[in-house]
């Protein structure tokens, strides 16, 4: 393709959108001249932020496409795989920064790999879950298929794992735990994920474990499709692993199988499976027996948990857990233990009588401990409020920072049935994180309490209650502080 004059790319950099009128002529005021070598204006309009070094190279070159796909805008390219590319790119109408998947070039006669491409795209429009990668557009281009989705600024599951190794027990727990809510969510979809691998989990530069890739993704039969079709939707490791198990193409617990090989990798910083390209040798089954005990490989990690993960990557269906809500319910307490930024009240079976919501729960939950989550500085006001909840039969965590308490309640399950924030020792970033709470479409549901003094009318005034989240003002007897969170848990049910 043969590369354009100045005047050429300067009318085509305002021809496709890429640079305003106005903004060119200031370029060439600044040169001095129109008559200037190519070069020199693209490194005028890239030293300006105009164009970025990629743009810049593409125009120059005369490609007319690839610059926009619906409303994002390429930035440059942020990688690139055998089936696809993906760009950095922004929203033109919000200066969202998105990520821009495009199918090559060569697949886009091929009408199954096409089909299959946009499958992705139409499974991830249904989804909407903070650990799952937002998809927002699906559509064609100059003859391109592609996925616009959010950005994720950090690495893949695999990169994390390759520099650091194996996770500390803390946030490891955490992680795993993110990867659950979001199957659990997908199933309770009925769409099972059939490509649960360390490359499809990107791990944001905050510690937000995120699935992405569900392109091979099925939906389970009680949706109505043949088991024929949906079995086809796997990868050749799911393929090896229910021929092994002797289980349908679409069995949830296939799921389960693989999560189990991602929480192995997270805490063993190894793979459990032997990694391959050879697909021969991925679909011989006798890989699935080759896995070295956890136990042994990591003798650091508690016995409980080992137990959980050799469970979860039984060969055997039906001596795994039959479903990821399972896994959560058996790692939640394990997490209790092992909290970084909390500590919760030692509770002793004999000693307490559960507290019971006002209305009745799901049947999961029927006999859960209320928890209540401590937000607050003085270790004194901290020591009342544990013991007054531990007497009322909660279950207590406390911590001293209100974002890294909103960061918990981001994750599911969530850490704690109902939230209580201190206004007197935290001022403002209490009001915030209270205010946060019904802002946030994934946080709403989310009960809780604000404790302001009398000082704090102002502060106080800023804060927004509804029928979830309350104000309460000092002094109050502790019995309605009680009625409060009660009246307050029960509505969230």
């Amino acid at each position: 393709m043969p590369t354009l004059s100045t005047e050429e790319a300067a009318a085509a950099a305002i021809e496709l959108g890429l640079v305003e009128s106005a903004d060119m002529a200031a370029v060439r005021r600044e040169l001095g001249s129109h008559d200037v070598p190519l070069e020199k204006l693209g490194a005028a309009l890239v030293r300006r932020e105009l164009l970025t070094g990629f743009q810049w190279e593409r125009l120059q070159k005369g490609y007319r496409g690839g610059f926009f796909y619906g409303r994002a805008k390429v930035l440059y390219q942020a990688g690139a795989g055998s089936f696809a590319r993906v760009y950095r790119a922004i929203n033109v109408d919000t200066s969202d920064i998105l990520a821009v998947k495009v199918l090559r070039k060569r697949f886009s006669s091929d009408v199954d790999k096409c089909e299959l491409f946009l499958r992705e795209g139409r499974m991830g429009l249904m989804l909407r879950h903070p650990s799952i990668v937002r998809t927002d557009d699906v559509g064609q281009e100059d003859n391109s298929s592609f996925l616009t989705m959010e950005f994720v600024e950090g690495q893949s599951l695999r990169e994390l794992i390759k520099i650091r190794g194996g996770l500390d027990l803390a946030r490891g727990i955490d992680m795993a735990l993110q990867l659950i809510a979001a199957l659990e969510y997908a199933h309770e979809e009925g769409v099972t994920h059939r490509d649960l691998k360390p490359s499809n989990v990107l791990v944001s530069s905050t510690g937000q474990a995120k699935l992405v890739d569900f392109g091979l993704a099925s939906f389970i039969e009680s949706k109505g499709k043949k088991a024929d079709e949906v079995g086809k939707l796997r990868t050749v490791d799911y393929a090896a692993l229910e021929t092994a198990g002797g289980v349908r193409g679409d069995d949830i617990r296939s799921d389960v199988f693989f999560l189990g090989t991602l929480i192995y990798l997270i805490f063993a910083g190894r793979s459990a499976l032997v990694e391959t390209r050879d697909r021969e040798a991925r679909a011989n089954p006798q890989r699935f027996s080759e896995i070295e005990p956890l136990g042994k490989v990591a003798p650091h990690l508690p016995r409980d948990l080992v137990d959980i993960i050799n469970k979860m990557i039984t060969i055997k269906p039906k001596h795994r857990f039959q479903a990821v809500s399972d896994v959560r319910r058996a790692l939640e307490p394990i997490q209790l233990r092992y909290a970084d930024d909390t500590t919760a009240a030692p509770q002793p079976a004999s000693a307490v009588k559960p507290a019971k919501p006002a209305k009745p729960a799901d049947t999961d939950a029927k006999d859960h401990q209320l928890r209540i989550m401590v937000v607050e500085v003085s270790g004194k006001s901290q020591d009342s409020l544990r013991q007054f909840f531990t007497k009322q039969g909660f279950r207590v965590l406390v911590t001293e920072n209100p974002q890294r308490a909103l960061k918990r309640f981001e994750t599911n399950p969530k850490p704690a049935d109902i939230m209580l924030l201190s206004s007197q020792t935290l001022g403002q970033d209490a009001v915030a994180v209270f205010n946060a709470l019904a802002a946030d479409p994934y946080l709403k549901k989310i009960p809780a309490v604000l404790i302001t003094s009398p000082r704090q009318t102002e502060l106080a005034a800023e804060a927004v209650d509804d029928e979830l989240r309350q104000v309460v003002t000092m002094p109050f007897k502790a019995s309605e502080l009680l009625h409060q969170v009660q009246r307050l848990v029960a509505a969230a049910v």
